[in-house]
């Protein structure tokens, strides 16, 4: 019993293994877990995010694309639609009132036949507005004008400029006459200027700029002219500031309109102030009598020439108290940097200027040739006026008293009459040169030759 063996008992073996040598295992538990031979694939979970970042990102492409062809394809389109030309069959001038915006804009163009899609304008107008906003103003259309060249004109303020023209030689009370006979201008004149401080010249403006606003530019060009003019005055000149500069201008303005002559007559007045010699300028007379009215309208009596006027410079000493007059540029030049000659006196001689003398005795001549030329002359001239005309009586002068200059200007000679008057004889009267108001101020005082009604 001790020595036997214990007997082993093995599970029978199952003829359906084929003969595996393999022992069967006993079955397991529905509940036991099968662990795994090998390691476990990715989590399914992210390989549906990557596929789902990649169809986004791939279908953002797509749509961006479309849109980006869709944008070209739009735009080419807008770009056509806004150069074809318009329905404006001929040029139109527009007024765009101020303040107003891109839609009532567009509004007032459609009104007017200058385009018919006043929604692409607005449209387009905005895409443009980094290049600047609508103006106001009034502007020109030109026939078949597109849309996007209504926008540019409107953009850079292509407006319509008018002119006003001065001309040198008129007061300031005529100036603003002038300036309220201009119908494109707007607004009153606050107070008329002081005489001398405008500029005359020819100024552009647009439609809606007020009377006031041409004053001031107008100042604002004298200031600037002046200040240019002074610095580059002679130094030998008995001139102590700008504004005797401009009164002394104001004088040779309205004594000459030749150019060729006006530093001539600058010269004459600048050696009679240097000998302490009176003026004796028939243009003083006048504005001492009138002001700024600027004329007469009849000739200059013998009583007025001796009367004590501060403007008067038959009586005065010197330079009267102000300007009589706006003088231009050229005038302000001239005396800046008169002829330098001897000469002390002139007068007219029959062919629209001056003869100039150093001596009494040479003047005395050219007064005789000047009254020879008188009586050549079949009558006297109704429209002789604002002048002393050199007569008998101007010889007979007190002792040591020098004559009068008796200058004249713009004296063309009229066909079968007189010469012609001072600058101030025919303002005012149907003769006015400055009534016809198309003459250059680029070539001075070159006014038209008037015709004999």
């Amino acid at each position: 019993m001790f020595g036997r063996k214990k007997k082993i008992l093995l599970p029978p073996v199952d003829e359906s293994d084929h003969g595996s040598a393999q022992p069967r295992l006993a079955p397991r538990s529905p509940n036991e877990a099968i662990k795994p031979s090998m390691a476990p694939p990715p989590p399914p979970k992210l390989r549906r995010r990557r596929r789902g970042m990649l169809s986004l990102l791939s279908g953002l492409l797509t749509l961006f694309v479309a849109l980006a062809i869709a944008g070209i394809f739009g735009f080419s389109m807008l770009q056509h639609e806004v150069t074809v030309q318009g329905p404006l069959q001929t040029d139109k001038v527009v007024v765009i009132p101020r303040n107003t915006g891109t839609g009532e804009i567009a509004n007032i163009l459609k009104e007017e036949g200058v385009i018919n899609q006043p929604l692409l304008f607005q449209v387009y107008a905005h895409i443009n507005r980094q290049r600047g906003q609508l103006k106001a103003g009034e502007f020109q259309f030109k026939a078949g004008t597109s849309i996007e060249d209504a926008i540019d004109t409107l953009i850079q303020g292509k407006a319509i400029l008018h002119a006003v023209t001065i001309p040198e030689g008129l007061t300031s009370e005529q100036i603003v006459a002038r300036l309220y006979e201009h119908e494109i201008l707007t607004g009153d004149v606050a107070e008329t200027p002081r005489e001398g401080t405008l500029l005359p010249d020819t100024y552009k403006f647009e439609r809606g700029t007020t009377r006031q606003q041409i004053i001031g530019t107008m100042q604002a060009a004298q200031r600037q002219a002046i200040e240019q003019i002074w610095q580059r005055r002679s130094n030998e000149l008995p001139i102590k500031s700008p504004q005797e500069l401009v009164i002394l201008a104001s004088i040779v303005e309205k004594e000459t309109g030749r150019a060729d002559e006006r530093t001539r007559v600058a010269g004459v007045f600048i050696n009679r102030l240097q000998k302490r010699m009176k003026l004796q300028s028939d243009p003083t007379i006048v504005y001492g009598l009138v002001g700024g009215k600027g004329t007469l309208g009849r000739g200059i009596l013998r009583s007025e020439i001796e009367a004590a006027t501060p403007y008067n410079t038959y009586v005065v000493e010197g330079l009267p108290p102000g300007p009589i007059a706006n003088p231009g540029r050229a005038a302000l030049e001239a005396v800046a940097n008169p002829s330098r000659t001897k000469d002390l006196y002139f007068v007219a001689d029959g062919s629209g200027g001056h003869a100039f003398a150093e001596s009494y005795e040479q003047h005395q001549r050219n007064v005789a040739r000047w009254r020879q030329i008188e009586k050549s002359r079949p009558a006297p001239d109704a429209n002789d006026v604002d002048r002393v005309v050199p007569d008998g009586e101007q010889t007979n002068l007190p002792a040591g008293a020098a004559p009068a200059l008796r200058g004249s200007a713009n004296t063309q000679p009229a066909s079968g009459g007189r010469p012609g008057r001072g600058f101030d004889a025919s303002e005012g009267t149907d003769k006015d040169p400055l009534k016809n108001k198309s003459f250059d101020l680029n070539s001075t005082k070159n006014v038209p030759p008037l015709r004999q009604p």
